[in-house]
């Protein structure tokens, strides 16, 4: 988990384009002007320049708003529009893209994506149907099966909302709807929606949260909540509401988690605080609080202690079951 985050924190910054109040440079083969439509048109080979932003495509048109006002300038037949600073590159494909002069909000439409680049090397893509940025407040909003990769860490929703300050750094980073973030590992969370504060280093997963973490024997720990955070710094992992928790053959409940590593940093030490119960084939106690450990495998209970064991005597063991919860 930590390095699923760890990663988004690095690499989600700005993917959009800054525009400032400047000269706009148009060329083509062909300009024509028509009053009925109120654009200017460019056909062929055209390109526009505004700062260090270009704009390469086959036709577009600025339309012109009260009469001598351009208003907003849309590229058609998949333009290509890129920025270099230094050594970065940011570049933007899509059907259609439109730029207004206005509000200075650059909007990509139909199978849009976003790459930055570090050389020539590819360090972070957005891919969506939709993608609109806003100069001036620095948002990013991507719309419609949107993926983010970097490296081996892979991120769906069906919106993600990236907001920057003014030199382009990362303040937060929100995935809504259906989000799921994923590494090559196996490592996998899901939640109705994940958001990521820069400043405090913290992320939150809020609503049917689910992760699921491979160890280093291949086992899968399970975790199932209503609400999972991560803060990065303190490198601890919590959940809360109706925590489900499924290890082997433990399955664990309870109000409240803390998750803790170990040194390589999977979770280790898992503890319940609240009224919980962890079950072990047809044993379940109740208490407390509970210790979990993964490696070596064992647990604690404590405060008011409770076990049942189902049917004692009935000759069943409960050897034929093939587990509780999940199967794992």
């Amino acid at each position: 988990m930590k390095k699923i985050f760890l990663a988004l924190v690095i690499a989600l910054f700005a993917a959009g384009i800054y525009v400032q109040a400047s000269d706009l440079v148009i060329e083509s083969k062909t300009q024509s002007y028509s009053e009925d439509e109120n654009k200017i048109k460019f056909d062929g080979d055209v390109k526009v320049t505004v700062d260090d932003m270009k704009v390469v495509g086959d036709s577009a048109d600025v339309s012109i708003k009260g009469g001598d006002k351009l208003d907003t300038a849309t590229f058609y037949d998949k333009p290509y529009a890129f920025e270099i600073k230094k050594n970065k590159k940011r570049e933007v494909k899509a059907n259609i893209l439109k730029l207004s002069l206005i509000t200075k909000v650059v909007k990509a439409e139909g199978d849009t994506q976003s790459i930055v680049f570090d050389g020539k090397i590819p360090i972070i893509v957005i891919n969506s149907n939709e993608q609109e940025y806003d100069t001036k407040s620095g948002v990013m909003v991507a719309d419609g099966a949107v993926t983010i990769t970097y490296k081996d860490l892979e991120t769906f929703s069906n919106k993600a909302i990236i907001k920057t300050d003014k030199n382009g750094d990362l303040k937060d980073l929100e995935l809504i709807g259906n989000a799921r973030i994923k590494e090559q590992e196996g490592n996998e969370s899901f939640a109705d929606r994940f958001y990521y504060n820069a400043s405090t280093n913290v992320v939150t997963a809020n609503g049917n949260t689910t992760s699921n973490v491979i160890m280093d024997d291949g086992t899968k720990l399970v975790l199932k909540s209503n609400r999972q955070e991560y803060a990065q710094n303190k490198d601890v992992f919590n959940a809360s509401g109706n925590v489900q928790v499924w290890y082997q053959d433990y399955y664990a409940t309870g109000p409240k988690i803390s998750v803790f590593p170990n040194a390589k940093g999977k979770p280790n030490e898992i503890y319940f605080s609240g009224r919980s119960s962890i079950t072990q084939g047809v044993r379940t106690i109740f208490a407390d609080k509970i210790k979990m450990i993964m490696k070596p495998k064992a647990f604690e209970a404590t405060g008011n202690t409770r076990t049942v064991i189902k049917n004692v005597g009935s000759g069943d063991n409960g050897n034929d079951k093939e587990g509780i919860g999940l199967g794992l």
